[in-house]
């Protein structure tokens, strides 16, 4: 499968795409799952309830949202591969980090939920035939593809990466 073209997402997801190279969801993994997994685990634990300004999310917050996040993702990626013919939900992130648990959370236990995570992401998207990377759904009112999907969701926690590296100074 090669890289998702425009019509297979929408333009707000173009920042995260642009985030990644490679060709396909093989590649990505190849690329970038150990460095985003190393990268959270380098963290100590004593910095994850920082925040670099008042109102903005902790470390632990931003890590819960990016670990949400790619649950949210590969369940519609999920969904579109089986064909599901409904307009799947979007989320807000500010409530659904306003809602979460992550300042009471232990950071090992953090760590350990998102190595699962990714994970199961990547068994996922391992299960996928060519013609399921190909399936269109619809999204939070706009179409979007599986292939598309998969470079979203490193994509997402890459930003996460850089966000943390220019702002939190890890």
């Amino acid at each position: 499968m090669s890289r998702p073209s425009a019509s297979e997402y929408g333009s707000f997801y173009q920042t995260y795409i642009n985030y990644t190279s490679g060709k396909d969801y093989s590649i990505l993994v190849q690329q970038y799952h150990d460095r985003i997994t190393e990268s959270w685990a380098a963290i100590p634990a004593e910095r994850a309830n920082y925040a670099y300004a008042e109102g903005k999310w902790t470390i632990k917050q931003m890590f819960q949202h990016v670990i949400d996040t790619e649950r949210i993702f590969a369940y519609r990626a999920l969904a579109i591969s089986r064909k599901e013919p409904a307009n799947l939900l979007g989320f807000d992130e500010n409530e659904y980090a306003a809602n979460a648990t992550a300042y009471n959370r232990n950071w090992k236990d953090m760590l350990t939920e998102w190595r699962v995570v990714r994970q199961s992401t990547n068994l996922l998207y391992a299960s996928f035939s060519e013609e399921q990377f190909k399936q269109m759904g619809n999204a939070n009112g706009h179409p979007i593809s599986v292939n598309a999907l998969g470079f979203i969701i490193f994509g997402h926690a890459l930003h996460h990466l850089h966000i943390l590296k220019e702002r939190y100074g890890v």
